[in-house]
């Protein structure tokens, strides 16, 4: 059998956020979520948070190591590098990439997509191309061969940045499948990348008597609760990569 191990990206130096991994949400740090939630997901054999080699980021290991979680320190800047090294170091052959900043990671939609990659035979399986699901829910899945295609020949600091770019836009080179809802919620954004973020995540949590809602509940709430979305309504979805994108036409 294929092992699969899903690895969570996270870091303590956020710019737009500091040190946003321990902040609280609905009484639980941040980090903590997603560790809970990718243990949750029935499709995985392994969790691994994948941290950068920089002291800021003990508090990480610390935590991950409480939650019985391994933790994995390499390069802090050149993330595909950290992550092909992660997956390499704990035999993976079907690698799901989590970031930290989704607290309401949804286990039932990673198995979905990691499903989707075995059932469809492909490189790469995801929810974001284009995505239909909240911003925030996000999910990709790859073959190992693939991630380790991509550490060898991305050149981009945006493909560095990033780790996935030079799968999904090499269409020539990588075979692809998008897991799309059934209704396109891809304007919500349930991501912390900014105050105002964590500011909706903590409304959303004060309305939930679940203590790790589902999809389902999240939605009922907006639904009877709209205002709680104004705060971060308008933020850009994926700002850092368009950063770096950015960052590569200096590099030229």
């Amino acid at each position: 059998m294929a092992k699969k191990v899903l690895i969570i990206q996270a870091r303590m130096g956020s710019t737009r956020l500091p040190g946003k991994m321990m902040l609280d949400v609905g009484g639980i740090p941040l980090i903590e979520r997603v560790i809970h939630q990718a243990k949750a997901c029935k499709s995985v054999d392994l969790v691994v948070l994948a941290t950068g080699d920089g002291d800021a980021n003990d508090v990480l290991c610390e935590k991950a190591k409480q939650l019985d979680t391994r933790c994995f320190r390499g390069n802090e800047s050149d993330v595909l590098d950290r992550f092909y090294k992660a997956a390499e170091k704990y035999g993976a052959d079907i690698i799901i990439r989590v970031t930290g900043d989704c607290p309401f990671l949804q286990p039932s939609i990673v198995n979905e997509v990691v499903e989707s990659l075995i059932a469809q035979d492909v490189d790469y399986a995801c929810n974001t191309q284009p995505p239909t699901y909240p911003d925030g829910i996000d999910v990709e899945v790859m073959k190992f061969s693939a991630l380790r295609r991509a550490w060898t020949e991305a050149k981009l600091p945006s493909d560095r940045e990033h780790v996935t770019p030079f799968i999904w836009k090499r269409r020539d080179l990588f075979t692809l499948h998008n897991v799309a809802g059934d209704s396109d919620l891809s304007n919500i954004r349930l991501t912390i990348d900014e105050p105002n973020d964590l500011f909706v995540a903590n409304a959303i949590m004060q309305y939930s008597s679940e203590k790790f809602p589902n999809l389902a509940t999240i939605m009922s709430i907006i639904k009877k609760h709209p205002e709680v979305l104004d705060r971060n309504r308008g933020l850009e979805r994926n700002e850092g990569y368009r950063k770096s994108l950015e960052e590569d036409t200096h590099e030229h």
